[in-house]
């Protein structure tokens, strides 16, 4: 099983602390799932310009044939202005519209304020289930107040992110089973 990690921000260090500690538990929850964190500020991406993902070099290149390949996805993102950042968004425009199809998305949200709670749900949500994700619910939602000097201070937290690992991995084993089953129906 692979999985990709995706700090969806090119600036900052909320979602990335948060991000870090979810490749960490997954690994640690089972160390043969080949786990991946990407994070956008550590890449050099050019917008999307309508081309196919297999058709971008470099970093660009390398970060959707990454998320392609991947069993399952775990989206963080920051909210800015009301909003996810356009870096993610670029990621999303990139790829393909049946690009998560089969794949399991879980999605971790960090912002200043409790007000963006209902951000992923509306704006990210709808993303993904285009793209034909199966989305892992609940979303965690972490705010400011739960990070100090890049560590994770909230045991609730800890705590949703911790069954947010569990349930993507269930989930994505889960839907490779009857996927497989399926497929074996066929019988040729």
């Amino acid at each position: 099983m692979k999985i990709v990690v995706l700090s969806g921000s090119n600036v900052g260090t909320k979602t990335r602390t948060v991000s870090e500690y979810v490749a960490q538990t997954v690994m640690a929850s089972d160390p043969e799932v080949e786990v991946r964190l990407i994070d956008l500020a550590e890449v050099d991406m050019v917008f999307a310009d309508g081309r196919n993902y297999t058709e971008y070099t470099g970093d660009t290149g390398d970060v959707a044939r990454a998320i392609m390949d991947a069993d399952a996805i775990v989206i963080g993102t920051p909210i800015f202005q009301a909003s996810i950042p356009a870096t993610l968004k670029n990621v999303f425009d990139l790829l393909p519209v049946n690009a998560f199809r089969d794949k399991v998305v879980g999605i971790v949200a960090t912002a200043g304020s409790p007000k963006h709670f209902l951000i992923p749900a509306q704006q990210l949500v709808p993303i993904l289930t285009y793209m034909k994700a199966q989305v892992v619910q609940p979303y965690v939602f972490v705010e400011e107040k739960d990070l100090h000097r890049n560590q994770i201070v909230s045991s609730d937290v800890i705590q949703r992110l911790d069954r947010l690992v569990e349930d993507t991995l269930m989930l994505t084993r889960t839907y490779a089973a009857i996927r497989e089953e399926k497929e074996a129906a066929y019988g040729f």
